[in-house]
C-alpha cells in the first residue's frame, strides 16, 4: 500500500477518535485527553494510539485503562464512520510528552530575564 494512503487513513482515524473521545462516559477517561501520535501498520491490522492527559501521568494511565475497555466500541464506531475494508485493532499507549513539555516550559520561565532581552551572565 502506498505511504500516502496510510497517512490519509491515519489522519482520518485521528479525527474520528478525537470526536469519539468526547462522547465516552467512562469517568476514568480524562476530558483533557489528546492524541499525540498514531502509528498504523502497513496491512491496517493494528493502530497504536499514543495519548496524553494534561493532568499528568496518573490521569493518562487511568485514561488508557478506560480506553482499553472501550476499544471494542471505538473500533465499531470507526468502522461505521470510515469506509475501510478492514478496521485496525486499536492499541492505546500512555505518553507523557505533554507533561514533559509543560515541565520544560516551567524551567524556561524560571530563568530571570534581563532588561535588554539578552541572556544573563551565569
Amino acid at each position: 500500500m502506498a505511504g500516502y494512503k496510510i497517512d490519509r487513513i491515519t489522519s482520518d482515524i485521528r479525527i474520528a477518535l478525537s470526536e469519539l473521545f468526547r462522547d465516552l462516559k467512562d469517568p476514568r477517561i480524562s476530558s483533557l485527553l489528546s492524541i499525540v501520535k498514531i502509528n498504523v501498520s502497513g496491512d491496517l491490522s493494528y493502530a497504536t494510539v499514543y495519548v496524553s492527559a494534561i493532568e499528568g501521568k496518573e490521569a493518562t494511565i487511568q485514561s488508557v485503562k478506560g480506553l482499553k475497555n472501550a476499544s471494542g466500541y471505538l473500533r465499531r464506531e470507526l468502522g461505521s464512520r470510515l469506509s475501510l475494508r478492514k478496521v485496525p485493532e486499536l492499541r492505546f499507549v500512555a505518553d507523557d510528552s505533554i507533561e514533559k513539555s509543560a515541565q520544560i516550559s516551567r524551567i524556561i520561565d524560571s530563568f530571570p530575564e534581563t532588561e535588554d532581552g539578552g541572556e544573563t551572565d551565569v
